[in-house]
């Protein structure tokens, strides 16, 4: 059929071709051959290159969704982190007020403890105050007494008994309270 046209071609206008330096015969088979070759390219190579660029452009699209789910993550990971920094921050200030409170607790109950202790200590040393001041007073009176009885006996001149002691000194005390 192409060299049915290509001899039509031929005969209709031979100058033409002739004038432009073309082989009409040659150009009809060139262009038979270029049909068969856009038919196999068509058939074949077209689909599978078309099925290996839809591929390229499936993948290139799952990779930016891939990309931008990476993104997402990573941008629900840094305020995840930020989240936990601040629940770190705000832990370790709780836990700071927590120590600072205790230790401010210990600090005072050492010194109500170091303040009754002081207290007790006070409180002993009157009641041995008390004590020693009682006993030197015993030891004063009977001194006193002694020394009482020792002039007595210089002045009278005798030893004096117990029992003449006794009544010199009620004798004396009851002078003086008059």
């Amino acid at each position: 059929m192409l060299t049915v046209l290509a001899t039509t071609a031929t005969t209709s206008s031979p100058n033409l071709f002739q004038a432009l330096g073309l082989n009409v015969q040659l150009l009809v088979e060139q262009g038979a051959a270029f049909l068969v070759l856009v038919f196999i390219l068509g058939k074949f190579v077209y689909p599978a290159l078309v099925k290996a660029i839809d591929d390229r452009r499936a993948a290139i699209e799952a990779g930016l969704e891939e990309a931008k789910e990476s993104q997402e993550a990573l941008v629900k990971a840094e305020a995840k982190v930020t989240e936990l920094l601040e629940t770190a921050r705000k832990d370790a200030d709780d836990m700071l007020a927590r120590t600072q409170q205790e230790a401010a607790s210990l600090l005072a109950d050492a010194e109500s403890k170091a303040r009754a202790r002081a207290e007790q200590i006070v409180t002993d040393a009157h009641q041995q105050l008390n004590v020693d001041i009682a006993k030197a007073r015993e030891v004063l009176k009977k001194d006193t007494i002694e020394l009482v009885a020792l002039a007595t006996e210089r002045i009278i001149g005798e030893k004096l008994d117990e029992r003449k002691d006794a009544d010199l000194v009620k004798k004396a005390l009851a002078t003086e309270k008059s």
